[in-house]
């Protein structure tokens, strides 16, 4: 039976960076940015991806190529015993409940790209956006075909294949989005008291931090990079090794953060310009920044473009979603691939629709952290993914052989890099598993 693998390393490296480049860094990273002290903010996640993010992303990969499996048999094959099989299908489902939330928002952009287009060609005129998102995530038709229609895509592609599909999509979407960014970010720059929005996004001010504020900048580095959904840990299984994991976990994570700077980049100038510096949240990318684009020459093209590349970015995240439970279910066996594919579409569609009629007639049902979609973002986010990243942490950090380990890093012990290697082992050992564990307290506590 042929293993899947990827083509080439960039392919690995622009899937692996697709996959956390998602939501996480185009829609919460502006508004927690906006909310948490602009620069200052930034400086904080800056600071935390590269001290927390890097390390855990790496200690995925290292799980992943070591195991050579998908994430259910690595642990088990790794670790010896068969219940650590528990640490992969917590990973299965945890990213079934985060497509299932995750697509409505993806639906939500296929919608309004959609209305953009329309708009832009005078079909249908639009002056009331505020009107108009209330009137699309209320809509039970237009939410469960938007849904439908972002799952549809994203399947199709994980039926092509590792290289046809996920490296194939990838290795297109991922270079359109940086160029489709560039673009957005030279015209926002040049509007009107463009430099405002910069200062505030680029110049720390640490005078409105806070310890809320630390926490959601770990938070955001923590989540930014997929870590505990094993997303990384199936990719991490599709490469030889030859690839050197730590050079591709360096560049995954500098890219990450690239697309965030260009994300606020591109936001905070035009939202500056025109002084709605109130609005984030949902309302920042399908309310105010197609207010703000209607007011630019040829601004309804450049938001068509901006959502273009939002879609990109979400797409890619949900590839890596579908795949892992394909990975998971097909256990190497290439021929079964589209059914499982369809059959796990068809799986997150279903589970997905309560949250997305939460918006509409399904609003009224609200318990704990809000509607049906609120929940299940905090169950995911907050609970689910901080508990897999902890198992991961404490895996590699006192399970996994270290012998294994070095191999898959590429390090001996004579080697200048081992002095790095064992200061990694040490976060994974005695510093991460505190800070993950203090997140997920604080997560818990706020919210009760």
């Amino acid at each position: 039976m042929e293993k899947s693998q990827w083509g080439s390393k960039i392919g690995f490296i622009l899937a692996a960076a697709g996959s956390a480049i998602g939501l996480g860094a185009l829609w919460r990273f502006p508004y927690m940015t906006a909310e948490h002290g602009g620069g200052a903010f930034l400086l904080m996640f800056l600071l935390f991806t590269l001290v927390v993010g890097l390390p855990l992303l790496l200690s995925e990969f290292v799980i992943g190529r070591a195991g050579g499996r998908n994430p259910i048999e690595s642990f088990e094959y790794l670790g010896g015993k068969r219940w650590f099989r528990l640490f992969g299908w917590s990973g299965n489902i945890a990213v079934i409940l985060l497509l299932s939330f995750y697509s409505v928002i993806g639906g939500w952009i296929l919608l309004y790209l959609f209305v953009a287009f329309i708009n832009t060609i005078g079909i249908l005129p639009i002056s009331d956006y505020e009107g108009m998102f209330g009137q699309i995530v209320t809509n039970p038709l237009y939410v469960i075909l938007g849904q439908g229609a972002f799952l549809l895509l994203t399947v199709f592609i994980v039926a092509q294949g590792v290289q046809k599909g996920l490296e194939r999509a990838s290795k297109i979407m991922m270079p359109l989005l940086f160029i489709l960014f560039l673009i957005i970010i030279i015209r926002s720059l040049t509007l009107p008291n463009a430099m405002e929005g910069v200062s505030f996004f680029l110049t720390p001010s640490f005078e409105n931090i806070d310890s809320q504020a630390v926490l959601y900048a770990l938070g955001q580095s923590f989540f930014a990079l997929s870590i505990g959904a094993t997303t990384m840990i199936t990719y991490a299984s599709y490469l030889d090794n030859t690839h050197n994991l730590t050079k591709s976990a360096l560049y995954i994570v500098l890219m990450n953060i690239t697309i965030s700077v260009m994300a606020g980049l591109a936001i905070f100038p035009a939202i500056a310009s025109f002084e709605m510096e109130n609005v984030f949240g949902p309302g920042l990318i399908f309310i105010v920044l197609p207010q703000v684009f209607s007011e630019i020459a040829l601004g309804n093209v450049f938001y068509i473009l901006f959502l273009i590349a939002f879609l990109f970015a979400t797409l890619t995240s949900a590839i890596s979603m579908i795949e892992i439970n394909v990975a998971n279910a097909i256990k190497g066996n290439e021929n079964k691939r589209k059914i499982m594919a369809y059959i796990f579409g068809l799986i997150v569609f279903i589970v997905g629709v309560p949250s997305a009629l939460s918006e509409g007639v399904l609003n009224d049902l609200q318990f704990f952290a809000g509607t049906i979609f609120d929940n299940v973002d905090f169950l995911v986010s907050n609970m689910i993914l901080p508990l897999n990243a902890l198992i991961s942490s404490i895996f590699v950090g006192y399970i996994l052989e270290h012998s294994v380990i070095k191999s898959q890093v590429g390090v001996l012990n004579n080697s200048a890099m081992y002095p790095l290697f064992k200061a990694w082992i040490f976060l994974l050992k005695f510093i991460l598993p505190v800070i993950i564990v203090l997140v997920f307290v604080m997560n818990i506590m706020n919210f009760f």
